[in-house]
């Protein structure tokens, strides 16, 4: 499986932010974390458009985190809509 690129879409419209994955979960993942909240991920080279809705939650650091890290660290969510046709 080869990576694929999601075209950020705002107001109907691409935006410049491209993310790259396999899976479109993982490049939704990536805009949660840019604290996008409505999420519109056009696939290159095809019609979709998959529709996630994300959060970030602060969560506790993992017991195994390593020193610098502060105590609490953002997490991103997210949660699949559906897919759009174009």
């Amino acid at each position: 499986m080869s990576k694929k690129y999601f075209v950020l879409m705002a107001g109907g419209k691409d935006t410049s932010q491209v993310f790259a994955s396999k899976q479109p979960r993982g490049a939704a993942l990536k805009a949660a974390t840019r604290e996008h909240t409505d999420i519109r991920l056009r696939e290159r080279g095809t019609n979709r458009v998959h529709v996630f809705r994300g959060w970030i939650e602060m969560v506790d650091k993992p017991a195994n985190g390593p020193a610098w890290l502060p105590d609490k660290i953002k997490k991103a969510n997210v949660k699949k809509v559906g897919i759009e046709k174009l």
